[in-house]
């Protein structure tokens, strides 16, 4: 009679171990989330100055859409990169954060599913 019982609390403990698991991955890859994004708006913003700096020493039409055109390709590029890097650091935000819960689920199915074959089969 006592086992089901030690069974579910078993089971209890488990998931708070696997939630404090999942927010301990969470805060860990929030936090290089941050940093990745800060690191691109710092660069992006030096980038942006030089830029400007460029132009206002220009004296030619010609030179000024060049200048442009390189920043606008050189953002476009980082732009990119960096929505594919921080793409890449979500998914791995989601998958580590929920592999806790797939080895609880697991073992919950695998106690109690015998259980309920038994169940029906009265």
């Amino acid at each position: 009679m006592n086992q089901p019982f030690e069974t579910v609390q078993k089971l209890g403990k488990d998931s708070f171990g696997a939630t404090v698991k999942a927010l301990e991955v969470a805060t860990t890859g929030t936090q290089a989330i941050a940093v990745e994004t800060a690191d691109y708006a710092k660069k992006s913003f030096e980038q942006t100055a030089s830029t400007f700096e460029k132009l206002v020493g220009v004296k030619s039409l010609d030179k000024v859409i060049e200048i442009q055109t390189e920043y606008a390709k050189s953002a476009y590029e980082g732009f990119i990169a960096q929505s594919t890097r921080t793409r890449e650091l979500y998914a791995k935000l989601a998958q580590d954060s929920l592999a806790p819960f797939g080895a609880l689920y697991s073992a919950a199915q695998a106690t109690f599913a015998p259980a309920k074959s038994t169940a029906r089969a009265k």
